[in-house]
């Protein structure tokens, strides 16, 4: 016995589908694309805020106390040789992360003994990271002033490793981003990066 299928309803399925699987896909692009131009602006105007007072580089032996701001800002992260840069703010919540590189609560902040644990999505503002090497300069600028650090080690870690992120009695920052760099959906590990400061 044979089957015998009507052409016209198997048409208008395909054509519908077309339809719905491309206005899918434009549905996702415009997200996309609003993220990166959300996230564009909000540095931008975080920029133009933080550059306002002067930030001027502080030596090691001059201390002043470190603080948030208001509106959550930390200060400015830089890796020269990578063209790094992105505002840093308080929290590693959903739309901080979008829009910033996040200052990891509990941890030091810029100028204080300890450790400054950064966090940044590896897709956006971490994506150089995968180019880092030992020896790379990395900056920390904030209204109190600029603190300098040099990286001296890169570890792959599981998610649930925070030793990292332990304070030591030295001044030093650690980034934190998701590993491997290229991985589709949510990454197995982390990838840290630890940098010293120096004078």
């Amino acid at each position: 016995m044979r089957i015998s299928i009507r052409r016209e309803p198997l048409t208008t399925i395909i054509r519908w589908s077309r339809r719905t699987l491309f206005g899918g896909g434009l549905a996702v692009l415009a997200y996309c694309g609003w993220v990166v131009i959300d996230a564009w602006q909000y540095q931008r105007a975080e920029a133009i805020a933080f550059d306002t007072p002067p930030v001027v580089a502080m030596p090691v032996s001059v201390r002043r106390t470190p603080e948030v701001f208001a509106d959550g800002l930390i200060g400015r992260l830089e890796i020269p040789r990578l063209e790094l840069t992105a505002m840093v703010m308080e929290g590693t919540g959903r739309t901080t992360l979008r829009r910033a590189a996040g200052h990891i609560p509990g941890t030091a902040l810029p100028g204080q003994t300890g450790n400054v644990g950064i966090s940044a999505h590896r897709d956006t503002f971490f994506r150089p990271l995968r180019k880092i090497k030992l020896g790379d300069s990395l900056e920390m600028a904030t209204r109190n002033g600029a603190y300098r650090y040099r990286v001296v080690s890169t570890r792959i870690v599981r998610p649930s490793d925070v030793s990292v992120l332990a304070a030591g009695d030295s001044e030093a920052v650690t980034l934190v981003t998701c590993y491997p760099f290229y991985f589709v959906g949510p990454a197995p590990f982390r990838f840290i990066v630890r940098a010293e400061r120096v004078q």
